[in-house]
């Protein structure tokens, strides 16, 4: 039997480039890096902050943990913490409810209906924060002479609410599509009510997108100052126009350096334990 010699890529004109691969190696590390510092250095500069025994963001004299302690002792500080708690909560419950209900209804459409819907439910998630803000402040005028008093509370949830369910809704269909079409029939050919259907049936089946969903839009509304600061009244300030108020160009008020970085602890903390119960339920699962 002959024997033919094996081919190597050598014999094809290739030429090993040890340097060139030993660069690129270097120049794909050094953006990994880069990406990182410029992703959590802002983080890292508001956590030194907050152990700053002074305002001023360029001096750094000692550690000094006062501002955790104080952090609320500052009364408009505090009003504004809770004033944000208090519409990103609201408007977060009303925006997921709403948004998997639209969900549902836009799920159950003919599939052009359904395109077109999507394509309208998309308008306001890419469109400019300050034609939101704007376009709510003259419709919510609209009401004055009715309701002199409306800026405020209620139009900061109605506005947060407007800008939030669409990302609820756009969480929640994916979920719906890949669902058996015939769950809803059969629940309701075994007697059960449609009602009854879709909340024992279909939202237990969507919880996840709809807790995806949910969380969403609790981080675009916590965080939200554009829409907020068109559609708020006289006093009714959230943390974010608060800060806007009271920040300088080298100092920053100790509290929101010490609020912030608890925060993103939290958030941390609960990413931590979220992934956690995923992996333990994976486990029990396999």
């Amino acid at each position: 039997m002959t024997e033919y010699p094996v081919a190597k890529i050598e014999d094809y004109g290739y030429k090993e480039h040890r340097f060139l691969k030993a660069a690129w190696k270097w120049v794909v590390n050094i953006l990994f890096a880069g990406t990182i510092l410029l992703l959590y250095l802002p983080s890292l500069v508001i956590a030194l902050q907050s152990v700053n025994d002074t305002s001023d963001l360029s001096v750094f004299n000692k550690f000094d943990f006062s501002a955790y302690v104080n952090m609320f002792k500052d009364e408009a500080f505090a009003n504004s913490v809770k004033n944000t708690f208090i519409v990103t909560l609201s408007s977060t419950l009303i925006a997921t409810v709403f948004g998997t209900l639209i969900a549902v209804g836009i799920n159950s459409l003919e599939t052009k209906k359904r395109r077109h819907i999507i394509l309208l439910n998309n308008i306001p998630v890419l469109n400019a924060d300050i034609v939101t803000g704007i376009s709510l402040m003259l419709i919510f005028s609209l009401f004055l002479r009715i309701f002199p008093y409306l800026f405020g509370l209620s139009t900061l949830i109605l506005a947060h609410v407007f800008f939030t369910f669409p990302y609820v809704i756009l969480s929640v269909l994916p979920k719906l599509r890949e669902l058996d079409p015939n769950y809803m029939d059969a629940a309701t050919d075994l007697g059960m009510k449609p009602y009854k259907a879709l909340f024992k049936v279909i939202v237990p089946s969507i919880k996840s997108g709809i807790f995806s969903g949910m969380l969403l839009a609790f981080t675009i509304s916590i965080d939200d100052f554009v829409v907020s600061y068109f559609t708020t009244g006289n006093g009714y300030d959230n943390l974010s126009i608060w800060i806007y108020g009271s920040i300088g160009r080298k100092s920053l008020n100790p509290a929101v350096s010490a609020f912030s970085t608890a925060l993103t602890l939290l958030t941390l903390a609960i990413l931590l334990a979220v992934n956690f119960l995923r992996l333990r339920k994976g486990k029990k699962n396999a």
